[in-house]
């Protein structure tokens, strides 16, 4: 007796998302003919389509029901089990949680409070100044953290392209990318998975995770009587105290004489990423 394969009536069940990366399909069959389960998987895969509602197969399944009967299901989405987005397209992440930098200037001093009979001693802004040295708080500052999802076909993630990652990894932003001007992104690296093609032949891609960072670029910086301090985003800036004395307060105090912009990063070119 030959195998036989029959679409039940209740089959062709369909899921569609809003976005699309979560739709379904599910085609049900009845096989029958053969005791054996291997015989009966690979005559309904036989039948059923490749692709159905622009799904690629993903899974086919028998369980017995009875001598010579199975009961089957053939399941569609997308490559991967439907959990990602189609190769070409992208997805995008953000939060403003700031980050932490320590500081040891404020933006101005509100106000100077002295003990009865004593005169307050000017540190033109440190903060925490004591005989030893200033030491600083840690403050929470403006960093934009982003990371966009790509899906890209096996072909173009070769060792090279992984050596660009890597190599760009710690890097700042040399050109203009993401609306951000040089010197405002920071690459904190890539993590990716290889999505492998469905039973019905869907081409395997990649699904690669960029991380960023950005900060902003600022100018015209004061601290304490020095101006005109211009910063880049991820540059640097510390200052150099030094004894002077507060002939109003009669004290030796530590004061501002120096502002430093250190470039702690290198440059690279984001075109390389190849994001679009």
């Amino acid at each position: 007796m030959p195998i036989e394969v029959r679409e039940k009536f209740e089959s062709r069940r369909l899921v569609k998302s809003v976005t699309g990366s979560n739709s379904s399909a599910e085609l049900a069959y009845i096989v029958l003919g053969t005791d054996n389960d291997i015989a009966a998987r690979d005559a309904m895969e036989a039948d059923a389509p490749a692709n159905y509602a622009n799904l690629p197969r993903q899974s086919v399944q028998v369980e017995p029901l009875g001598p010579g009967l199975w009961d089957g299901v053939v399941r569609y989405a997308l490559s991967g089990g439907g959990g990602g987005l189609p190769t070409g397209e992208s997805a995008f992440q953000f939060d403003t949680g700031g980050g932490t930098q320590h500081i040891t200037q404020s933006l101005a001093t509100v106000q100077r409070v002295p003990a009865p009979g004593m005169v307050a001693p000017d540190f033109q802004g440190a903060i925490g100044v004591s005989a030893d040295g200033v030491e600083g708080i840690d403050i929470t500052v403006p960093v934009y953290h982003f990371a966009e999802t790509h899906y890209k076909p096996d072909a173009q993630i070769t060792g090279a392209y992984k050596g660009v990652l890597f190599n760009l990894t710690g890097k700042v932003n040399g050109d203009g990318f993401r609306g951000f001007v040089p010197g405002e992104v920071l690459f904190l690296g890539a993590s990716g998975a290889k999505r492998g093609g469905g039973l019905g032949g869907a081409e395997a891609d990649w699904e690669i995770t960029y991380r960023f960072a950005a900060s902003p670029n600022v100018a015209g910086l004061s601290v304490g009587p020095i101006n005109g301090i211009n910063k880049k985003g991820w540059e640097y800036l510390w200052v150099r105290y030094s004894d002077q004395e507060d002939t109003a307060a009669k004290a030796l105090v530590k004061r501002p004489v120096a502002a430093y912009v250190e470039r702690v990063y290198e440059n690279g070119s984001f075109a390389a990423l190849q994001l679009g």
